[in-house]
């Protein structure tokens, strides 16, 4: 099972098949022009042999991988971030992306009206706004479809990528990170607030041999996890997002040294916060409580929690998946329970009477029920 959350709506990977629910004024939901909102997951309609292995959501799009290496896309396709070409109307439903059939593919990360595409061996694609440079083609021009990024043609195959607001990340397999686009809240990691059109080496981790093994990209910080679970941050400090005890910026990438005692296995940056799940199943989060999708119900609606703490309502379960919007936050444990705890004004965590919650709540997701609603849900 697999999650990704979105501005205002949550995407879910069940069995191969995409659910969502939230807010759809871009056509993120994927359900068709006539619905705007789905207040409970909603299963997405996709050609009939396509098995999702891989989903990716961000303000108004969203991408998807299946098991056979192809792209899906859908939303606001105006920056022509969805890969269709010049086609700048909104992509309505999951649609392939034909400049990327015949390239095999297994993973997406999309950014602010641009998308990243990782292939199975190793190639970086992109496309959509390239203001800051965050395709990587080494200029500011806007790619109307899938580019390959030269840089990494002959080098170390990429194994992740991961895209910010206005900036990227890929991966090496020998644990080398690259960044490049907008470097104005010093996302990059380079120690400067340049920008970078091409990708470049993070030296600082080649510097101290540090093996990186995943990188998650937020709206102004970013957060890394080494081969041995220890997990740095970088970028901006506000409300405490880089979990170093105060709000100070850091250009390059810093070691936490309050969690050195945990074995981290997953990181999750977002809006002025961090998640980190450990190898026992545990949910740490630090930063800005952002109407609560920190999850802490003893800590205000705007608070801000300095320091990485334990997520205690979580406690009895075993937390392998987690992902964090704007003001929401699901959870999916290794027995596929779903939680949700943030926002929920516009249903984006799949609960259709309450406004909201500070505590991890369970979303009642089960197949039998999810395929019930979504055979009554109206598409257009």
């Amino acid at each position: 099972m697999q999650v990704a959350t979105g501005r205002y709506h949550t995407l879910l990977v069940h069995d191969s098949s995409v659910y969502s629910c939230g807010s759809s004024l871009c056509g993120v939901l994927g359900h068709g022009p006539d619905i705007t909102q789905c207040v409970a997951f909603s299963r997405v309609s996709f050609p009939s042999l396509a098995r999702v292995v891989n989903i990716s959501a961000f303000h108004n799009h969203a991408a998807f991988v299946t098991e056979s290496g192809e792209v899906f896309t859908c939303g606001d396709n105006s920056s022509s971030c969805c890969g269709h070409g010049d086609v700048g109307r909104t992509i309505f439903r999951p649609t392939q992306i034909e400049a990327l059939k015949g390239i095999s593919c297994k993973q997406v990360a999309t950014g602010l009206s641009f998308t990243v595409t990782l292939t199975r061996n190793g190639q970086v694609y992109t496309c959509g706004s390239n203001t800051h440079g965050q395709l990587g083609h080494g200029d500011t021009i806007d790619r109307a479809a899938p580019k390959i990024v030269e840089l990494f043609k002959g080098a170390s195959p990429v194994v992740q990528v991961a895209a910010g607001a206005s900036y990227t990340f890929a991966v090496t397999d020998d644990g080398t990170v690259h960044s490049f686009g907008s470097c104005t809240n010093f996302c990059l990691g380079h120690g400067d607030q340049h920008n970078e059109l091409l990708p470049r080496a993070i030296q600082s981790f080649k510097r101290r041999n540090i093996h990186v093994v995943r990188v998650s990209a937020g709206d102004e910080h970013a957060v890394a996890l080494d081969a041995l679970g220890h997990v740095y941050t970088w970028g901006r400090g506000y409300c405490g997002a880089l979990g170093h005890g105060d709000e100070n910026d850091k250009t390059s990438p810093e070691l936490i040294g309050s969690l050195k005692g945990q074995v981290a296995v997953q990181v999750c940056a977002r809006k002025r916060k961090t998640f980190v799940l450990t190898d026992e199943g545990s949910v740490i989060a630090f930063g800005w409580m952002g109407f609560g999708s920190l999850g802490f119900p003893d800590r205000g609606s705007s608070d801000k929690v300095m320091q990485p703490r334990v997520l205690d309502s979580l406690c009895g379960h075993y937390v392998s998946q987690i992902s964090t919007g704007l003001y929401h936050t699901v959870a999916v444990t290794n027995k596929g329970i779903v939680f949700g705890f943030g926002d929920n004004e516009r249903a984006q965590l799949g609960q259709e009477y309450i406004r909201g919650c500070l505590k991890p709540t369970e979303i009642m997701f089960h197949k039998s029920s999810i395929e019930d609603i979504a055979i009554t849900a109206p598409i257009g």
